[in-house]
C-alpha cells in the first residue's frame, strides 16, 4: 500500500474541512499549504480588480510565497493537493508549492472546492511545475460538506 498526503491551500477555510474529510477517507497525512502572508477579506475579494488574488491571478508566473516547505514529499507515492478554484483554475500558490519540491515519480490528484465552477485547466497550467516524471490527474470539484463516505468512494474509482 503507497502512503499518501493531503496538501491543501484553504484562503477561507472551505478547502480545509474537505482536505480533513479526503485525508480521513484515505488514510492520509496532512499538510497545509500556508501563504507567507495570509489573505485577509479583501485581499480575495473577486469583484476588486487590484486585490491581491485579483492581481496574483492576472500574472500566471506570480508566485506567492509560502510560509515554509516543511513537507515531506519523498516519504510519499501519491499526493492529494487540493485548493479553492480562482478564476477556473488553481491558485497560483499551488505553483509555488509545486515548484518548491520534487515530485519525480510521484503521482499528484486535484481536488478542489468551488461555488460552482470546475477544475478548468487546473492540471494543464500545473504540469510546468512538476518534473515530467510526475503524474497529474485532474481530480475533481467537490462541495466543502464532501463526506468521508462520498470520498472514500472518489478515491476507490481512482485505483488507489
Amino acid at each position: 500500500m503507497s502512503k499518501k498526503l493531503v496538501a491543501y491551500f484553504s484562503a477561507s477555510g472551505v478547502t480545509a474541512k474537505l482536505a480533513k474529510n479526503l485525508a480521513e477517507a484515505a488514510g492520509a497525512d496532512i499538510y497545509e499549504i500556508r501563504p507567507e502572508e495570509p489573505y485577509t477579506n479583501a485581499d480575495l475579494n473577486w469583484q476588486n480588480k487590484n486585490s491581491r488574488s485579483s492581481v496574483e491571478m492576472k500574472d500566471k508566473s506570480f508566485r506567492p510565497s509560502i510560509a515554509d516547505t516543511d513537507a515531506n514529499i519523498a516519504d510519499y507515492d501519491t499526493i492529494f493537493v487540493g485548493f479553492p478554484i480562482w478564476w477556473y483554475v488553481a491558485p497560483t500558490i499551488i505553483n509555488t508549492f509545486l515548484e518548491a519540491y520534487d515530485f519525480s515519480g510521484k503521482t499528484i490528484i486535484l481536488f478542489a472546492t468551488s461555488g460552482g465552477s470546475g477544475m478548468g485547466n487546473s492540471a494543464k497550467e500545473l504540469r510546468p511545475s512538476v518534473s515530467d516524471s510526475a503524474v497529474i490527474k485532474d481530480g475533481k470539484r467537490f462541495s466543502a460538506n464532501a463526506s468521508v463516505s462520498e470520498l472514500k468512494e472518489w478515491i476507490k474509482s481512482l485505483g488507489i
